[in-house]
């Protein structure tokens, strides 16, 4: 099991994670790996990065694997980027990253 932690931060709005996109992917995977270096946990999604279309398929999957509702997961920054800041709120840090182990 990977150690995201590095990728995981609390800030006051909620937990931010530090997520790196592969848009247009064949599978939709999320975590899919661990950048040690810049410390960002890969995404893939089917959808193109197009129109907002990835950007709605990255905050339906983060929700999913988290165990929340859509509306509680945010895109806080990178929005044009495929390097993102994705904002959870309703949970802890050691939610969330429990919660990521349990899928890596």
């Amino acid at each position: 099991m990977p150690d995201n932690s590095g990728a995981v931060s609390e800030e006051r709005q909620g937990i931010v994670i530090a997520i790196e996109v592969t848009a247009g992917a064949k599978a939709a995977v999320f975590p899919s790996g661990y950048n040690e270096w810049r410390r960002t946990i890969s995404c893939r999604v089917l959808a193109p990065a197009l129109e907002g279309r990835a950007n709605r398929a990255i905050v339906r999957l983060v929700a999913e694997t988290l165990g929340v509702p859509a509306s509680s997961v945010s895109i806080l920054s990178g929005a044009t980027s495929s390097q993102k800041r994705v904002l959870v709120a309703g949970l802890s840090r050691e939610q969330v990253l429990d919660r990521l182990g349990k899928v890596g």
